[in-house]
């Protein structure tokens, strides 16, 4: 009795069909990753800052302030500053206060071309799970860029 052979060749095509597509979508994939760095900030200058500017700073001892606003919860206890970020929000979308990058962008709604551009300032002897947990509460408040300020850190 003769023994059963498997036919390889239409899988070396499939092979070689897979072959070339991979060797033609190779050179597609994005060859470098381009950002914007932004230029060391002046400091002779002392201007004034932006009064839309958001800074939620994390205290050494776990407070939580944002800009001049104080006691407003620690990193364990996040809800007042989600509360108070709620309220900024409203206020400013009542105001129609819109962010310059989002007001000549017609296809995006009203809503959410207000400012909600929010800045997180902790010290660097904060363990990440705190620094996390106020991101998620600023995140929640509806914060939108969130971004780390990483300058003149404690």
């Amino acid at each position: 009795m003769n023994r059963p052979n498997i036919n390889v060749t239409p899988l070396i095509d499939i092979l070689l069909v897979l072959l070339i597509v991979f060797m033609v979508v190779t050179p597609l994939k994005p060859a470098s990753f381009k950002t914007r760095v932004p230029s060391e900030p002046d400091r002779a200058l002392n201007a004034p800052s932006d009064p839309k500017t958001l800074v939620v700073i994390v205290e050494p001892d776990g407070s939580i302030r944002l800009n001049n606003l104080i006691d407003l919860g620690s990193t364990n206890d996040t809800a007042p500053i989600s509360k108070k970020l709620v309220e900024v929000f409203a206020e400013r979308g009542a105001n129609a206060d819109v962010s310059q990058y989002f007001a000549d962008d017609a296809d995006r709604p009203a809503q959410d071309r207000i400012e909600r551009a929010v800045f997180i300032k902790a010290p660097t002897k904060i363990d990440y799970g705190s620094v996390a947990r106020v991101v998620d509460a600023v995140k929640f408040a509806g914060a939108y860029p969130i971004s780390l300020q990483i300058d003149d850190l404690d």
